[in-house]
């Protein structure tokens, strides 16, 4: 697979002060509730002026994006980090075990901030689009990821859709893996029992997908 690109120091500053503002926002709307807080209110806990929350973000809503936004393609890219070998059913299981299934501090603690905000989106029809917005550029990613490795296949003589990282057969399976994955973590987020993991229900639906003529 080929490698990112590096990020260059101002970029990461950036994507640093975005996910702090991003966290501080979440953090705000867990204790004071989405419609009681201000994007004013956010800038002043993230320590920014109100000016430069705006150039991050245009709505109070959309502050939160980041954290979607991690989470989401953090699936994405597990899929291309796994073993080349590995069947496209089984590189998005694989994936999910290790996007959704990580059990380290900061892995539950970004899957806690996604679950409180998926629980307030229901309610908020900006929140959902904010969510909405992640899975998308998600899927793209997918999309992108299962070209590379539809292309390595027919490389190595193991698939036939090289050079269609845009294929009809190839933007489909990137939409119905997504779409399993989303329900899976959405369904998480509502059981308020704590029963199975954002993994095993996004394995239980990928799962159901079976006989789905993965490329």
């Amino acid at each position: 697979m080929p490698d990112m690109p590096a990020v260059s120091l101002t970029e990461r500053r950036k994507n640093e002060t975005r996910l702090d503002i991003a966290r501080t926002a979440a953090a705000l709307f867990v204790a004071d509730g989405l419609r009681a807080t201000r994007a004013e209110d956010i800038a002043r806990a993230a320590g920014v002026a109100p000016r430069t929350f705006y150039r991050y973000f245009p709505t109070k809503e959309e502050s939160v994006a980041p954290l979607f936004a991690a989470g989401a393609q953090q699936w994405a890219e597990a899929v291309r980090a796994a073993p080349a070998e590995l069947s496209v059913p089984d590189a998005l299981r694989h994936a999910v075990r290790e996007a959704l299934g990580a059990e380290t501090a900061g892995a539950v603690e970004s899957l806690e901030w996604v679950r409180s905000l998926l629980r307030m989106s229901v309610e908020s029809a900006a929140l959902r689009a904010v969510w909405a917005d992640a899975c998308h550029a998600s899927e793209q990613t997918l999309l992108e990821v299962l070209g590379e490795r539809a292309a390595l296949g027919e490389r190595v003589g193991l698939g036939r859709q090289a050079g269609a990282a845009h294929s009809l057969d190839l933007r489909l399976a990137a939409a119905v893996a997504s779409a399993a994955v989303r329900v899976g973590v959405e369904t998480w987020a509502e059981d308020a029992s704590g029963g199975d993991g954002p993994a095993v229900l996004a394995e239980h639906c990928l799962a159901a997908l079976e006989a789905f003529p993965w490329p």
